[in-house]
């Protein structure tokens, strides 16, 4: 870490949705992202951004009684190196087999949850620009600087469900799994999707490069900063089926936050998705999502541009690992 005084806060530039563009194209499937089988983005049709400067938080100069955690803001940095120092990132099948067991265990033993991991992004703006393929997988990827959730109301059970059937074309487990198997087992799956029963998608995010992270560091929004009317269903066609995420309508009261200078020793908890938390209720019964004695639901999240990293800065190399997370 830098021996430098760290700053308490730094000003980010964000881009949110332009509100400027109506509702109801989203709702209509009429604004969209096209993603083919390798993973790449082909293309945003409709879509309008804005950009919005923000503060955001050093969140390692907070209090250790304010420290972020998956139950409150929605995300949780844990000192954890990677297992084997020699894991090639780049290739598929060692991330898969090895990594992904890791993964596993760092977030049951952060949840007390049944682990299934599923599913993996390599970042690297300068590996985007080379076309560069992870071998055996798909392509790499670059961060992205777009202020959104990766689940919704309908997606991520809709995620859960589809993890109960052998993998389609565009998932990472379908070289390991085959044709016919499946990752999750259908009952444990419904006993999650029923009434009493909770399902939660946590990734673990990491540096894989080297050096710290200094350039399109990741910033983080305290799920409890967050209302219902700042989500907007956006809809990502794929190859084989139609996923949504949620992207974010600008507002001042949206707490960011970062880590500077992440390393490989550092895993990041990011929620995705709690069907426990209040933004997983259906509408009629929508709770305040600034509850503090509620559990968080997802923390939106972007890349953004550190104005304090020096313009030589390395290109960040990163992985995030998705999980499924069943409560017994």
């Amino acid at each position: 870490m830098s021996q430098t005084k760290p700053v308490s806060a730094v000003t980010g530039s964000f881009n949110y949705l332009d509100e400027a563009t109506e509702s109801s194209l989203y709702r209509n499937g009429q604004v969209y992202l096209r993603r083919d089988t390798d993973g790449n983005d082909r293309g945003m049709h409709g879509l309008n951004n804005v950009r919005q400067d923000m503060s955001v938080g050093n969140a390692r100069t907070l209090p250790a009684d304010e420290q972020p955690t998956l139950y409150g803001m929605g995300f949780e940095l844990l000192n954890v190196p990677v297992a084997n120092p020699a894991l090639d990132f780049f290739d598929h099948e060692q991330v898969v087999t090895h990594y992904y067991p890791q993964c596993e265990s760092i977030i049951q033993a952060a949840t007390g949850g049944q682990l299934f991991a599923f599913d993996h992004n390599l970042r690297s703006a300068k590996g985007k620009q080379a076309e560069l393929r992870i071998a055996g997988g798909q392509h790499v990827q670059e961060p992205l600087q777009l202020v959104h959730g990766d689940y919704t109301l309908t997606s991520a059970p809709q995620r859960l469900r589809d993890l109960t059937r052998p993998p389609g074309i565009n998932d990472t487990l379908r070289p390991l799994l085959g044709e016919d198997e499946s990752l999750i087992p259908a009952e444990l799956a419904q006993q999650a999707l029923e009434d009493g029963g909770r399902f939660a998608i946590i990734n673990l995010w990491r540096s894989i490069a080297p050096e710290p992270v200094l350039s399109k560091p990741l910033a983080l929004c305290d799920a409890r900063s967050v209302d219902p009317q700042d989500l907007v269903v956006f809809e990502i066609h794929y190859e084989d089926r139609i996923g949504e995420n949620y992207f974010a309508k600008h507002a001042d009261r949206h707490r960011w936050f970062y880590y500077p200078e992440m390393s490989r020793d550092e895993a990041l908890l990011i929620k995705q998705w709690d069907s426990s938390g209040p933004l997983a209720q259906t509408e009629g019964s929508q709770s305040d999502a600034s509850d503090m004695q509620a559990t968080s639901t997802f923390s939106y999240h972007s890349a953004f541009e550190d104005p304090g990293a020096p313009p030589d800065a390395p290109d960040r190399q990163s992985i995030e690992v998705r999980c499924m997370v069943i409560y017994a």
